[in-house]
């Protein structure tokens, strides 16, 4: 054979080979999530045991990414929020609450279960695309995602079969404060947002609610795109350019029971409308209620009515104009909730709960100041949550200034209902209506994303980052802004900690799913990615 041919032939066979390398599946069918069923078969057991109940009514209105400071109650000056002010003033507010992720789905998860997500590896949020070959993933990595600037798509590996997307979220073996509450008589309604699993046994009515109106996605946009008196901010990077462009369609389609409806209504309105109706009908019925209020706002993208943004001229800046303004519709929203129950006679009968499942994203041009940084991260603007809970006539207005939980929602609620916890598994909150300042001392929190970790005691706060090698240790107490790293000063503090994040982990089961992204920000002189 002639030395060309010989050359065309090898050229053809590299190209070849080039190419199905390229378009051959990243997948890997070891990525398949099995359930416990052991856990799943206790489960069943504990249920089966739940008898009806007489307790309050339980309303749980939880905020998306909200920063402490944007509500005046903390010490907020960049706009008022009356009505969620007024949850504290009349019940508790918490000072120093805590979510136990700073990423919208694993903290939620913690939320309605009331023990650590990472128990059962619900450690990234769920996804419903990864790429399906090299092909795909260099396209992203060289193409995409550089001109996003903090997004980074994460090294290559393999990931799960498509046929394995359905089975992420919050697993099906947990026992979620709706699955008891619905055995114990309550009328359960999800309204708003979901995002903790998109599998036909992960949507809200296989969950234990009853009823749901809003979204599963992780977004969706507050109006139609064509909507008129909606003033919105745009951003540039990867995320807020998908919502756009996803709009309303798919997962952030807006279904009741399970059907996607035209929703006409700004979506912060229309959640409190639906709300609203549920308490009315069950007040005249005289059933127990649960309803998981599930507000998006004030998440990306950001929309608000013109109405709301005429009341900020003073603000210059428009993108933190926009923002402000939907915390202003959230607080009416809010508002009109709790007048609504005063309305049925039921403000002594109903335990209230307000909080943000993390802080605000710093990425979209706001912050959470006098705090460090933001979602995606375990500084305090990421981690530290507003809070507060109600219930007048049974819990005595206080300000507690003790380390408490998101988790802590769960344990209260079975409190106040009176029904036995769980006892086949760590059941890690606490019943908040028994907490006064200094008698939880001691207590632990803690945080892991993969390679990063966190935890506090008493006013140490410890951060360790295993990929960039680097550990902080912070005296929140005295330094909330995290300013001050006292690693160096202090060994002891970081030794005995990493000890006690080491034997919390022994409880943990790895990730179960990979993640897509990393999140690039910057610390002092370091850049840092958050796994998501």
């Amino acid at each position: 054979m002639k030395p060309h041919r010989i050359l065309i032939i090898t050229a053809a066979i590299v190209l070849a080979a080039a190419c199905a390398w390229l378009v051959w599946p990243l997948t890997d069918e070891r990525l398949v999530i099995v359930a416990d069923e052991r856990l799943r078969a206790r489960k069943n057991d504990y249920l089966s045991g739940v008898r009806p109940r007489r307790g309050p009514n339980i309303i749980l209105l939880l905020a998306d990414d909200l920063s402490v400071y944007d509500v005046s109650r903390f010490g907020g000056t960049n706009l008022a929020t009356p009505n969620i002010d007024a949850i504290g003033a009349e019940g508790v507010t918490f000072t120093r609450a805590y979510c136990t992720s700073p990423i919208c789905a694993p903290s939620r998860s913690s939320l309605l279960t009331g023990r650590y997500h990472q128990r059962t590896g619900f450690e990234l949020q769920p996804m419903n695309r990864y790429p399906k070959n090299r092909l795909e993933y260099y396209a992203y990595k060289n193409f995409i995602l550089p001109r996003t600037g903090e997004w980074q798509i994460a090294p290559l590996a393999p990931v799960p079969p498509e046929s394995a997307y359905a089975a992420q979220g919050m697993p099906s073996e947990e026992i979620s404060l709706p699955e008891i509450l619905s055995r114990a008589g309550f009328a359960t309604a999800c309204i708003g947002k979901w995002h903790l699993g998109y599998g036909s046994d992960r949507i809200p009515t296989a969950r234990g609610f009853r009823d749901q109106y809003g979204f599963y996605e992780a977004f969706t946009l507050y109006a139609p795109v064509n909507a008129t008196n909606i003033v919105s901010s745009r951003h540039t990077y990867f995320s807020d350019r998908h919502m756009w462009a996803q709009e309303r369609k798919g997962l952030s389609a807006i279904r009741k029971n399970g059907v996607i409806i035209d929703e006409k209504e700004y979506l912060t309105f229309a959640i409190a409308r639906e709300v609203n109706d549920h308490i009315r009908t069950k007040a005249s019925a005289g059933s127990p209620f649960f309803l998981y209020a599930a507000f998006n706002a004030p998440h990306t993208p950001f929309q608000v009515p013109v109405s709301y943004y005429d009341k900020f001229r003073h603000i210059t800046d428009h993108n933190r104009r926009v923002y402000y303004a939907m915390i202003s519709a959230l607080d009416d929203a809010i508002g009109s909730i709790t007048r609504t129950l005063s309305e049925c006679g039921l403000d002594e009968n109903t335990l209230v709960f307000f909080a943000s499942d993390n802080g605000a994203a710093t990425y979209a041009g706001v912050d959470n100041l006098p705090l460090r940084q933001g979602k995606f991260t375990f500084f305090e603007g990421g981690v530290r949550v507003p809070m507060m809970m109600r219930w007048k006539g049974h819990i005595a207005p206080r300000t507690v200034d003790a380390p408490v939980s998101l988790m802590d929602i769960y344990a209260t609620s079975m409190a106040s209902v009176g029904i036995p916890r769980p006892k086949d598994r760590p059941i890690d909150g606490v019943d908040l209506s028994r907490l006064e300042n200094g008698s939880d001392r001691g207590r632990m929190l803690f945080w892991r994303t993969l390679y990063v970790r966190a935890a506090i005691r008493d006013q140490w706060k410890i951060i360790v980052d295993d990929r960039a090698g680097r550990t902080w240790l912070y005296d929140i107490g005295n330094d909330p802004g995290e300013h001050n790293d006292r690693a160096a000063e202090h060994p002891d503090v970081v030794n005995a900690m990493k000890k006690s994040i080491a034997d919390w982990e022994r409880g943990l089961t790895p990730a179960r799913w990979p993640r897509v992204m990393d999140f690039r920000y910057r610390v002092d002189d370091t850049y840092l990615l958050f796994p998501l």
